[in-house]
């Protein structure tokens, strides 16, 4: 009885309260619902207006200098007169087309006219400098540059694909450079912003070894780590851990390859190092296998992998014919490595052993100024032409190689104008130089990149 008086009693009060306050009860509420609605409005106005900042940052593994910058940053910030196609051919950027005249040495190049640096000044002829040496440059009008050369070469094109840059690093790419961190003459930091959306933030953070930068995304300090060779950290893995993404590709800029010293007194034998080749893996677990001195999609042709694979018995046969099987002794041979290609390394030792040859493997942190046998890597040029790392009186021909033939390829290839015409050129100087086996090329070396989901 006293629950059901008291539930009378509070029914009564607050129908009471109601009857009293009901104009008030029903402004507010009105009101209530007006202010909800409003904001919803508001809210869907003003979230297309407010700046939301997306930042990536990015770590890169190197050391570098404003002159030496990584190209897929600065092809974010800008562009060049030509690009380079995925098969090494030159196509138009910010040039619309281009003339060659005087067998090669006369480049003129047709600008297009709607072209901006990040700063929104107009790009013209007198806004390209590239400064190359023993070149001349003319400009007839705004929108046209000529680019005189001492001497024939074919690679121009591709040499022109460099970005243009003014007043340091002002481009005409998708991105403008908001800053440069330095650490003395070495770069730490570089940030960019999109042209379209300033809060469309790049920031690529730079680590002197890659086990800074693994160490680096663990803490969370950058949101991608971009070109590692490995996935493993410390006792675990990168695959264990949770809102990972791992994306894994080839390195087609540099080529694993085994450079022979070819006046060493038992590698200047071309059969011995013929019989080197022939006996080496055709799989590496370290990368994608390639057994010419080019990349598979060049322009080039694909007639060189068919070459160079696997045959124990023919190296064999090779071995037993060259001039150091008459000496009689076990066959020893020194190969100089660089430490992150310590694997690659075991597993040549272990072929060359299959012919009985022994190997002593030597690690070490740089270029030697002397070497039996090399496990390194060559950057491989977005054109062809490989002239500085084969021709007989280039400084850079690490392996002391000399032929004649090949010499004279190598000079007709970078004068030639008519694309099939080198490709001729350049089918014969892979064929005679895998022939001679200065080196045996391995494989373009995974890397992977490594991201947090969003």
């Amino acid at each position: 009885m006293i629950f059901l008086k008291r539930r009378r009693l509070i029914f009564w009060l607050v129908k009471a309260y109601v009857k009293k306050w009901q104009k008030t009860i029903f402004f507010f509420f009105a009101l209530g619902l007006v202010f909800f609605f409003a904001l919803r409005f508001l809210f869907a106005y003003f979230s297309n207006k407010i700046p939301f900042v997306n930042k990536t940052i990015i770590g890169v593994m190197g050391t570098y200098t404003t002159d030496n910058i990584p190209d897929d940053i600065l092809s974010k910030a800008s562009r060049g007169l030509t690009q380079v196609a995925e098969d090494g051919t030159p196509k138009p950027d910010v040039a619309s087309s281009w003339e060659i005249k005087n067998d090669g040495k006369k480049y003129i190049f047709h600008l297009k006219k709607d072209v901006y640096f990040s700063n929104g000044s107009k790009l013209d002829s007198g806004s390209i400098h590239y400064s190359f040496l023993d070149v001349k440059e003319e400009r007839p009008d705004k929108n046209t540059i000529v680019f005189i050369l001492k001497d024939s070469y074919a690679p121009f094109l591709v040499t022109v694909s460099r970005p243009i840059f003014k007043n340091g690093f002002i481009g005409v790419g998708d991105y403008k450079v908001k800053g440069i961190n330095l650490n003395g003459n070495f770069i730490q930091g570089i940030d960019l912003a999109s042209k379209k959306n300033d809060y469309d933030l790049i920031s690529y953070q730079m680590y002197p070894t890659e086990d800074a930068l693994k160490t680096a995304f663990a803490l969370g300090e950058v949101t991608v780590a971009s070109g590692l060779s490995s996935l493993e950290i410390q006792k675990t893995k990168f695959s264990n851990f949770k809102n990972t993404t791992i994306q894994k590709k080839e390195d087609t800029k540099h080529l694993v390859t085994v450079f022979y010293n070819t006046q060493d007194k038992i590698l200047s034998d071309k059969r011995v190092r013929q019989a080197l080749t022939y006996v080496l893996p055709e799989k590496f677990i370290e990368g994608k296998r390639n057994f010419g001195p080019f990349a598979p999609n060049s322009w080039i042709g694909e007639e060189f992998y068919l070459t160079n694979q696997q045959d124990i018995e023919h190296a064999r046969t090779l071995l037993s014919n060259a001039s150091i099987a008459t000496s009689g002794g076990e066959l020893k041979i020194e190969l100089k490595t660089l430490p992150k290609f310590k694997s690659t390394a075991d597993e040549l030792k272990k072929a060359w052993s299959i012919i009985g040859i022994k190997t002593e493997i030597k690690i070490v942190n740089g270029m030697p100024s002397s070497y039996q046998a090399l496990l390194a890597d060559f950057r491989v040029p977005k054109d062809p032409d490989q002239y500085t790392l084969w021709h007989s009186e280039q400084q850079n021909n690490i392996t002391n190689y000399k032929n004649l033939r090949i010499d004279k390829l190598l000079e007709d290839g970078r004068k030639t104008l008519d694309i099939d015409k080198r490709q001729k050129i350049y089918s014969d100087f892979q064929k005679y130089l895998l022939d001679d086996a200065p080196a045996s090329f391995l494989y373009f070396p995974y890397e992977y990149d490594i991201s947090r989901k969003n």
